[in-house]
């Protein structure tokens, strides 16, 4: 009769390690020198993590440095001190070219502004992030209009930005920001300069590639509605990030 095998040399299974936040802050200074001459503190101490898949809305009154927060953690802008990651990477850390190539790979952004640029068609305009970070341009025709059609534009890949409403530019933008499938999308008032109808369709299409594509999004917004619908708000307050519970404008 074969010995049993002792417990300790029996494999137990390994848990998979959680993946890491799909961006996060930690202990965020950013300041700048006013007119005067003395420093002016925009971001104090700020703590933020965003898991994937994860909605989280950032609201606060105007010149509270929700804009600005937003660009330090797409790596626009570089913080006074203190560290943004993003999928795990320390920006801090990385060289010019390596933060651009983080910036085009793993983050979408949507800005109130559509940015588009105004001599391609739709079509080349969510193409060019792919063909920047060296996809087969075959491929990245193919992603491009996979991504237009997703956001109801498969009729419109010919058309330069000039040919398209304010909502359907927002619309290319968004399907830009999708490109090259980022861990987070980073939306700055993307409905700010659209009539009622148009945002609240807006507001169904990021929720819903959001939810389809698995990207976590961050998004900086004064439309309560469209925070409500986050899975968590925070509101920028004397340089903090403070946790608010979703109110739904009546």
């Amino acid at each position: 009769m074969s010995e049993p095998i002792p417990l300790q040399h029996l494999d137990a299974p390994r848990a998979e390690p959680a993946p890491p936040p799909a961006v996060e802050a930690r202990e965020l200074y950013k300041s700048y020198v006013g007119g005067d001459g003395s420093p002016l503190h925009v971001l104090e101490n700020t703590d933020l993590a965003v898991q994937p898949g994860e909605v989280v809305a950032i609201i606060g009154e105007s010149g509270s440095g929700k804009s600005t927060l937003l660009h330090l953690l797409g790596g626009l802008d570089v913080p006074t001190s203190g560290e943004v990651t993003i999928g795990g990477e320390p920006l801090g850390r990385l060289t010019e070219d390596e933060l651009s190539r983080v910036r085009n790979e793993k983050v979408g952004f949507v800005f109130q502004f559509h940015h588009l640029l105004r001599e391609f068609t739709a079509e080349e305009n969510v193409m060019m992030p792919q063909l920047i970070a060296g996809k087969d341009p075959r491929k990245a025709r193919a992603r491009a209009r996979e991504l237009l059609a997703d956001v109801g534009l498969e009729r419109r890949l010919e058309h330069k930005p000039n040919m398209l409403s304010g909502g359907e530019q927002q619309r290319v933008a968004v399907a830009r920001a999708l490109a090259n499938e980022p861990v987070v999308i980073l939306a700055d008032e993307p409905s700010g300069n659209l009539d009622p109808t148009t945002s609240e369709q807006l507001h169904e299409l990021l929720f819903g590639v959001s939810d389809r594509h698995g990207s976590a999004m961050v998004i900086v917004t004064h439309d309560m509605g469209l925070a409500a619908r986050a899975g968590r708000v925070l509101e920028l307050e004397s340089g903090r990030l403070v946790p608010r519970m979703p109110r739904i404008p009546g």
